[in-house]
């Protein structure tokens, strides 16, 4: 009996995420230094403390994916549950006491609740229209926090956080806040996954290309954004609960309509609707805006003449440029280069007489 050859190449396309995997979870105990690219070796708190953030928010962006790349819903809202995850669970510590889990898992349920009411209120609208309510609820979320009513939300201040397991608290404790993070990425990578690819996740891609096709066909689009739009909020208040232990508080500038115009960035960066195109999107966006700041306030940038040292000196100006560089240049996010390589390496190794 002949036995089909494995083939090799099926099989890493297909596996590679598991050795990947096990090199995340591994990287807190590498001393190897990347210069250029982190400050310190690989497992330093420093280095540590930006990798957590670079998985939570490329999983955040993940998140939000399945709004605007799976549904076709563009929120200007999503901070709102990230915040509501964050300040709910900082609330719960400081001003009832209670122990980090229950807090956490309140904080949880709170992002829960807010997206299910306001998701139902919102998609009564749709297009622009309810790409404008989001965004009214969310400016009504951060003025509220800015407000501080009753001195609970901490004002422009932020609120610290109080009553943190001593496991998670100090930076001989990193390794743990990056498993933390880790953990929230495969959460979420496995969460959108799933439901992508479930019966309720082909619904979406037929609601994203035509909504009414959709109801003719007997299907509500309505519930099925909704689940969409509910579980793309509890996903975020995850990340905020994650988020509250590697800031070690909650601040405003989480709740803002920058906030979830970031996410929309790395989104659209890394490649919208694709599998791992927000991950790659959400990492780079968070390395990038941390490495440019340090790149703006560095002496090689202050020797510059005026007319380049203004704007170079702001991390948003050389964002936005390489965001554009990317745009133009990538038109369906990073995701797509290894994709654009092997056509482009296809089609120069078949004869100029076989294209014909």
């Amino acid at each position: 009996m002949n036995v089909p050859a494995v083939n090799v190449a099926s099989l890493l396309r297909r596996w590679w995420p598991v050795p990947a995997l096990v090199v995340l979870v591994l990287l807190p105990y590498s001393a190897l230094p990347l210069p250029g690219l982190l400050d310190g070796p690989i497992g330093s708190p420093g280095s540590l403390q930006l990798l957590a953030l670079c998985l939570v928010f490329g999983a955040l962006a993940t998140g939000y994916d399945l709004l605007l790349g799976r549904t076709g819903l563009l929120s200007f809202g999503h901070a709102l549950y990230f915040a509501a995850g964050t300040y709910a669970t900082d609330l719960m510590l400081t001003q009832a006491g209670l122990g980090f889990w229950p807090a956490a898992g309140l904080g949880l349920l709170s992002g829960v609740v807010l997206a299910t009411l306001l998701g139902s209120v919102s998609l009564r609208m749709t297009g622009i229209g309810f790409a404008m309510v989001t965004l009214a609820f969310a400016q009504a979320g951060s003025i509220l926090v800015q407000r501080d009513p009753g001195g609970v939300t901490g004002g422009e201040e932020g609120l610290a956080a109080t009553g943190l397991p001593g496991s998670l608290v100090g930076i001989q404790h990193t390794a743990n806040l990056y498993w933390i993070a880790l953990a929230y990425l495969v959460v979420t990578l496995v969460s959108v996954r799933w439901t992508v690819r479930s019966p309720i996740g082909r619904v979406w891609e037929g609601i994203r290309e035509n909504e009414r096709r959709v109801e003719v066909l007997g299907l509500r689009p309505y519930g099925f954004k909704l689940v969409a739009f509910v579980l793309a909020g509890t996903l975020a208040a995850l990340g905020g609960v994650v988020y509250l232990l590697l800031t070690g508080g909650a601040t405003p500038q989480t709740t803002t309509s920058d906030f979830t115009l970031s996410l929309l960035v790395m989104v659209v960066l890394g490649g919208s609707g694709t599998r791992w195109g927000p991950l790659v999107g959400g990492v780079l966006y968070t390395w990038a805006q941390h490495r440019l700041a340090s790149l703006a306030g560095s002496g090689t940038i202050a020797g510059l003449p005026s007319v380049l040292r203004v704007p170079l000196s702001q991390p948003l100006f050389l964002l936005g440029v390489l965001f554009v560089i990317v745009v133009y240049a990538l038109p369906g996010g990073v995701a797509g280069l290894p994709a654009r390589v092997r056509a482009r390496t296809v089609s120069r190794s078949v004869p100029r007489g076989v294209q014909a």
